[in-house]
């Protein structure tokens, strides 16, 4: 089933790799000594790439990526309505699975009573639907995790200058993402006074001007998991 609990394996990987794409872009984007530059790429942050070429501080930080998009005024606003559309295809899969298990349970409970090409007929429906039903789970697990990798990576896009601004601002001479622990993250350990995850979230939401969600909604972190598989047909009694 298609939820909102924990990020998948997929939209973790796009986020660092973007993560890392747009702060080397700014950094590329500062001016250099020397012969003239290339010109810079279409729409370069310039102030957050001044601010990357003075950085001078030797503070080390912590961002947690996938918690500054996902508590973001925008990341809880965007990702709320992609779980809201695809509920009608979660429920329809969920209709399917349980349409499996009941032809399963009337598998099991007419055991005895049906002939072998009653009971073959039975094991080939129930295989046929469970056939289509892993197909189109698949496919939809594929589409919200492809949907929700883009709109992680349009607030990272649009949230890296402002942590490079942050940290040239503060000190920083360098953050390190904490969104997966040890050991396949690179931080062994860290205490609060070093991240900045709240204070970029503070400042992105700023920044973009979309209001707070409605009092009582959480910030979660949605991802696409299975529907819980229907059993496979029962094997005849000996």
């Amino acid at each position: 089933m298609i939820s909102k609990v924990t990020t998948s394996k997929f939209a973790r990987l796009t986020l660092a790799v973007v993560f890392g794409l747009s702060l080397f872009a700014l950094a590329q984007a500062a001016p250099a000594a020397g012969p003239p530059a290339a010109a810079p790429a279409p729409d370069a942050p310039s102030a957050a790439a001044a601010a990357a070429a003075k950085a001078t501080g030797t503070k080390v930080g912590t961002i947690n990526i996938e918690t500054a998009i996902f508590a973001s005024n925008e990341g809880r606003r965007d990702f709320e309505a992609l779980s809201k559309k695809f509920e009608p295809k979660q429920n329809e899969l969920k209709g399917l699975a349980d349409e499996i298990d009941s032809l399963n349970k009337q598998l099991s409970a007419q055991q005895d009573k049906l002939n072998d090409e009653s009971r073959e007929k039975l094991v080939k429906q129930i295989e046929t639907k469970k056939k289509s039903f892993d197909r189109a789970t698949q496919d939809a697990q594929e589409d919200f995790q492809a949907q929700q990798g883009e709109i992680g990576n349009k607030i990272l896009t649009k949230m890296a200058p402002l942590i490079v601004k942050y940290s040239s601002d503060n000190g920083y001479g360098m953050i390190l993402d904490t969104s997966q622990q040890w050991p396949r993250g690179p931080v062994i350990w860290y205490g609060p006074a070093v991240d900045i995850t709240q204070p970029i979230v503070e400042a992105y939401n700023v920044q973009s001007g979309v209001p707070a969600p409605p009092a009582g909604s959480t910030a979660q972190k949605p991802a696409a998991r299975p529907v819980t598989k229907p059993a496979a047909p029962a094997p005849p009694k000996q």
